[in-house]
């Protein structure tokens, strides 16, 4: 298991949390099956807000996301101390070398599978077939081990505090969130999301090199000040790369937004990604459509409508009927 979604020690339900992620993680990289993946992930994500320790399979059924097989895991990890299921998992040479390949950036699991049945199954031999690798996957095996080093809250507000003053510096009309876990409150993150919107960019802005202009200005400066050593990818509205301020280097995004969709995408990209689902379906269920573009009104023929205005997260909140939810309440 990737020491970056470990679940923290705190949790008094860590343990279960940590199998339940495990088994998750193979069903996604193994078997390729995203609705277990998901199933499994919720359950965690249950036990891990539950402020007590859970004694029982029963106890934990009372939890959305857990249904009887997960309950009978529960189960039998109180009754033994140990799961058949992580046994199997842990023995299986596929299992364990594809769960590696993976935690290098830029290795999905189909490419993870690829280069197992191709022979190559250590970081060690992915260093002798650099060949192989694109320029992501060359530059996560290169920063393997500072990737997977989760990131202490303090040094992300470091580098907030610095994107914020150097792009301001260029433009105080900017606006910047950083997202993600970070926004979520958590303590550390795996890596960095930061999202900025300009007045000059809209969805209607006709000059479609705009969102580009105002990427490239703001990479470049981070760069010329030292803080971007690397770059995976340069797009119009994204940016994917590395950032370093101490002597270990961090993942940094850092995605253009259209002004006007700015909160939608504030949301999206805050998460966590079963809160997202979730907060879908609400919409959905009341007449809206949601994604990280707008918020639409779905019409009697089932056509969503034309976007609706929305100045803050509360809007998107407000018009679907839904509870709001600070940031750190959205750790689902």
């Amino acid at each position: 298991m990737s020491k970056r979604k470990a679940p923290s020690s705190d949790n008094p339900n860590h343990d279960f949390c940590e199998f339940l992620i495990e088994i998750g993680e193979y069903e996604r990289n193994v078997n390729r099956n995203i609705h277990k993946y998901n199933a499994y992930r919720k359950a965690a994500s249950s036990l891990a807000a539950h402020p007590t320790r859970i004694t029982s399979g029963k106890e934990a059924k009372k939890l959305e996301g857990v249904g009887q097989k997960i309950a009978e895991k529960i189960d039998e990890f109180i009754n033994t101390g140990k799961l058949r299921k992580i046994d199997k998992i842990r023995e299986d040479d596929t299992s364990n070398v594809i769960s590696l390949l993976t935690r290098v950036s830029g290795i999905g699991p189909a490419k993870a599978q690829e280069f197992f049945h191709s022979g190559i199954n250590s970081i060690e031999e992915l260093e002798k077939n650099k060949s192989k690798l694109s320029h992501h996957q060359l530059i996560g095996l290169k920063y393997f081990k500072d990737f997977e080093e989760k990131i202490p809250r303090s040094e992300i507000e470091e580098i907030e505090k610095l994107v914020r003053g150097y792009v301001s510096s260029l433009d105080n009309s900017y606006l910047i969130t950083i997202c993600g876990s970070y926004r979520r409150g958590k303590a550390e993150s795996g890596d960095i999301d930061v999202l900025i919107t300009h007045p000059s960019f809209t969805s209607s802005t006709t000059d479609k090199d705009v969102s580009t202009r105002h990427l490239k200005k703001i990479v470049a400066l981070l760069e010329k000040n030292k803080l971007i050593t690397d770059t995976i990818s340069l797009g119009g509205v994204k940016f994917m790369g590395v950032c370093r301020i101490k002597d270990i280097a961090r993942r940094l995004d850092i995605r253009i937004t259209p002004h006007d969709q700015y909160h939608c995408a504030t949301l999206y990209f805050t998460g966590s990604d079963i809160f997202n689902k979730e907060m879908r379906a609400h919409a959905l269920q009341n007449g809206f459509t949601l994604n990280e573009y707008c918020l639409r009104r779905m019409g009697s023929t089932g056509v969503p409508g034309e976007p609706l205005p929305v100045s803050s997260e509360e809007d998107i909140f407000d018009y679907i009927n839904y509870p709001y939810k600070t940031p750190t309440e959205r750790n689902l």
